[in-house]
């Protein structure tokens, strides 16, 4: 095996049904395996917070070594993991097919499940995971919700602290006042038989949490994109995708999730259509993180074969057929931020390639992490830390003085706007808001999610 592990990564499937998975010696032995290389090579010292707390706990221990770490410690690098799968990416030299095999991110969702079965998973951590409830009571109330989730509320906001573990400061998403399935029913979009995709394409839009009940001018936009390039769409949302159970170590829940959405789409895909994931979360999980769960799954795999993420469905129709003409320069350029999950999906940079299909438009990128982790980043004892990790992507932001910051990822986006705020003090940031890059795809066409 050469050094450096110079072959294309190889992840391997999850062998959580397996006694062993479960077995916490033989955790706690792969634990310490693992973070000895770590403390041997320490590349990942500029990621996420894992690895400076490892790193720490190593340097401030009696002998400088792993062996001068408890093994109760080891808790303590878990909890900063984020899952977002940058240190297997992009920096590890020992992932598979390397013969030390590293995947630290799975090994840290290993260490969260076997707790999570030993000790359960907390009340408020179960609601907050149940997303498609919460949107749902969100959006039917989603003035008081707004209200009273807004991080300038100092009448619910302390509260909140206190009994969900949120912190005060975090920006939380906003609810819809109708779900996207909902609105794509209203308005409906009119087909451009002049594009060159027209009639050789059509996709069922998984709709998402975040989509269906917090951003739907996310999917407004994709379908007038869409729609402009002639392929017929559909709006589909089954249920949640199970990653805010899957960060959690609830394995048993995104196992169930798998098979609920899966048996929900696979319909379309037999009836020829594509399953585009409007958010980079979610397609990572259909494309990767299912078939890594329940690796014996052929309908599990069938459906990973048909999805694509959203920025990468436009740049396959800009390649295989063209887009439909009418693209406008976006005035002021745009910083997009290159989302984790996206990154972690190995497509390469989609959101920048797809926006660069903008004439005259300077497009900037920014590939490093926003910091907010979904609901990691919002919770109290995460908040400060959030906002460090993403204190270079937000500098580097500013810096590139666009007038538009875009991300895949609704939930970076605002999280990055945010520190973009607080790092720039008095003086405000250019943008406005946070976009994804689909909704400047649509300005650009001149649609602002509108029919074509």
């Amino acid at each position: 095996m050469r050094e450096g592990s110079l072959e294309a990564p190889i992840r391997h499937a999850l062998d959580w049904q397996n006694p062993w998975f479960w077995d916490e010696k033989a955790l706690e032995k792969e634990m310490e395996r693992t973070f000895d290389i770590c403390h041997g090579c320490r590349r990942c010292f500029n990621l996420c917070d894992s690895f400076p707390r490892l790193f720490d706990l190593i340097d401030s221990g009696p002998t400088g070594e792993l062996d001068g770490v408890a093994k109760a410690d080891y808790a303590q690098v878990e909890e900063a993991c984020t899952l977002c799968d940058m240190c297997f990416m992009t920096k590890c030299p020992y992932v598979p097919p390397h013969e030390w095999a590293l995947d630290f991110p799975h090994l840290m969702l290993r260490h969260r499940a076997v707790q999570a079965r030993k000790k359960g998973v907390d009340f408020i951590d179960r609601q907050l995971a149940d997303t498609d409830r919460t949107g749902r009571l969100g959006s039917f109330v989603a003035g008081p919700a707004n209200w009273a989730t807004d991080e300038h509320n100092t009448l619910t906001r302390p509260a909140m602290e206190r009994i969900a573990g949120i912190h005060h400061g975090a920006r939380l998403p906003r609810y819809a006042g109708e779900t996207f399935e909902i609105r794509a029913a209203r308005e409906g979009v009119v087909l451009n038989e002049a594009a060159p995709a027209f009639g050789k394409r059509k996709a069922a839009l998984y709709a998402t949490c975040f989509v269906n009940f917090n951003n739907t001018g996310i999917g407004a936009a994709t379908r007038a994109v869409l729609a402009k390039n002639g392929v017929e769409t559909e709006v589909v949302h089954p249920a949640c995708c199970g990653m805010p159970k899957f960060e959690l170590g609830d394995l048993e829940g995104t196992a169930a999730a798998a098979r609920k959405v899966s048996a929900a789409l696979l319909p379309w895909v037999d009836k020829g259509y594509d399953v585009i994931a409007l958010t980079p979360s979610c397609a990572l999980m259909l494309k990767f993180e299912w078939p890594l769960l329940l690796p014996k799954d052929p309908d599990i795999d069938r459906l990973s074969q048909a999805t694509f993420d959203l920025s990468e469905y436009v740049v396959d129709i800009a390649k295989k057929h063209g887009l439909a003409p009418g693209l406008e320069p976006i005035e002021g350029g745009v910083s997009v931020h290159l989302a984790c999950h996206a990154r972690a999906q190995n497509m390469g940079a989609k959101a920048a390639e797809m926006l660069r299909l903008v004439p005259e438009t300077r497009v900037a990128v920014i590939e490093r992490c926003s910091g907010h982790g979904g609901i990691w980043g919002a919770r109290k004892e995460n908040f400060e830390t959030a906002v460090k990790v993403g204190k270079p992507a937000a500098q580097a932001a500013l810096k590139n003085d666009t007038s538009f910051v875009a991300s895949e990822c609704p939930l970076a986006a605002d999280h990055l706007m945010q520190v973009m705020e607080i790092t720039a003090g008095a003086e405000k940031p250019k943008p406005a808001r946070g976009n994804h890059p689909i909704e400047l795809l649509a300005r650009a066409y001149g649609l602002n999610g509108q029919d074509p």
